[in-house]
């Protein structure tokens, strides 16, 4: 087993237009079939479109995709998977320049306007599976001859596949430093008080309105809304949490790479 072993991710983001010459020319450096690559170089947001074993061959690759015209985002393994340190806000105030953000235990976390960087808003649709066991009664043919036509029921267990599907709307603000860190607030658990006479009975509208206020009050800051509808086709895309916190550090990565 070898110690220490990283695995460098490139990831590209898509093209204002993609051609079959394109798509040529990306397969040669990365070595994937025309029909997988033209999957990757779609959509609104950066995907990972090659693997490398280590950093000089994920450099080169890097290097070669950017003389296409492409933006693309090299980055090891172990900081895509690093768990990131969300702070989940339950509600917020204006400090002249800077934004005081509550949980629910009452901690505050102040973010300066000016070190604000991103603010990014995600949609994102998860399935759930349980099993359960359901118990029918159904005639027990045999015993029922046995007894002479007394119908004999017995008990028969199913299995059961309940399927449930969930929608969780959330932004998350970012400073400059790391995709590491970040304010969250959910449509589903943030007190929309300072709203006022503007606050209505359906969070889901609350959700759009303090987000508008909130991009009101921050109008340098970039808003970044893509992971909406991340392959670009009004299709709800379910997520695993774990692609979703790698998507919002490419996303990030992507605006950090575009205003270098």
């Amino acid at each position: 087993m070898v110690v220490g072993h990283e695995i460098w991710h490139v990831a590209v983001a898509p093209p204002s237009s993609l051609d079959d010459g394109l798509v040529s020319k990306v397969v040669s450096i990365v070595g994937k079939s025309p029909y997988e690559t033209r999957l990757r170089l779609t959509g609104k947001i950066p995907k990972i479109i090659a693997n490398f074993d280590n950093l000089p061959r994920a450099e080169s690759a890097t290097r070669n995709l950017s003389e296409l015209g492409l933006r693309v985002i090299t980055v090891s393994d172990s900081r895509l998977r690093k768990p990131a340190e969300i702070f989940k806000a339950r509600s917020l105030r204006f400090d002249g320049l800077a934004v005081t953000f509550l949980d629910r235990s009452g901690q505050s976390k102040t973010l300066q306007a000016a070190d604000l960087f991103l603010i990014l808003s995600v949609k994102m649709h998860t399935v759930t599976e349980t099993q359960s066991i359901k118990i029918t009664r159904k005639i027990n043919i045999a015993a029922t001859i046995l007894t002479g036509g007394i119908p004999i029921p017995k008990k028969v267990k199913e299995k059961i596949t309940n399927t449930s599907y969930q929608t969780e709307s959330f932004i998350r603000l970012y400073d400059g430093t790391s995709p590491e860190f970040a304010v969250q607030i959910s449509q589903a658990a943030f007190d929309y008080s300072f709203l006022g006479s503007e606050m209505s009975s359906s969070a889901a509208a609350n959700f759009v309105i303090a987000v508008k206020k909130i991009r009101e009050a921050l109008p340098q800051v970039i808003f970044d809304d893509s992971l909406i509808d991340p392959f670009g086709a009004n299709v709800p895309a379910t997520m695993a949490l774990e692609s979703m916190e790698a998507n919002c550090k490419l996303v990030y990565w992507y605006h950090k790479a575009a205003k270098s």
